[in-house]
């Protein structure tokens, strides 16, 4: 089993922030494979489908973005999935807005997400797409930022990095992540 997950914060007044990118890529995904995301539990809410015949786990964390890693690492122990089987989408302000990087290991980079996710599983090696939501102008706090929504500009560019970031993910269960790597991060 392959488990994708899209970090974010649950509630409606976080949809379509900067920080639930994450989730935008996981809903494109359940409408794109027809896997609802109907099951509640492990802190989490997720669906589990087949896709080519591989079997997907899709998961949108719901303990808020800096305690992502305690839902990763439930489902993870649950459902026994390997540290190879498992990817996940999230913001990176340190990349243009709509641009995407695929990584197969680092550090947090100042994201509360990863820094969780990377303490509960006890490694930084394990595979990721950041999609760029770009740095506030000066003076800008950045909670605020990452927690406001795209302006009217950047909405094509954002949902055109959606799309390709659920292309990645889609490639990924039938490839080797390198090989995805390499496509995508062109």
């Amino acid at each position: 089993m392959k488990l994708i997950v899209g970090l974010g914060n649950p509630g409606r007044q976080y949809e379509q922030t900067r920080h639930n990118i994450g989730f935008e890529v996981i809903d494109r995904l359940s409408d794109q494979f027809g896997i609802p995301l109907n099951q509640s539990k492990l802190k989490g809410f997720y669906g589990i489908g087949f896709y080519k015949g591989e079997k997907i786990l899709l998961l949108k964390p719901l303990t808020y973005m800096n305690l992502s890693g305690e839902s990763i690492r439930a489902i993870m122990d649950y459902y026994q999935i390997d540290m190879e089987n498992f990817l996940v989408v999230f913001d990176d302000l340190d990349l243009p807005v709509g641009k995407i990087r695929l990584r197969q290991k680092g550090s947090a980079g100042g994201h509360n997400g990863i820094k969780s996710t990377i303490s509960h599983l006890g490694t930084q090696q394990f595979n990721r797409i950041r999609v760029g939501i770009d740095r506030p102008v000066s003076g800008m706090n950045i909670a605020d930022y990452v927690l406001g929504r795209f302006q009217k500009e950047e909405q094509v560019e954002i949902q055109e990095a959606v799309k390709k970031s659920a292309e990645a993910c889609e490639s990924w269960l039938t490839n080797p992540f390198l090989q995805v790597m390499n496509e995508f991060n062109q």
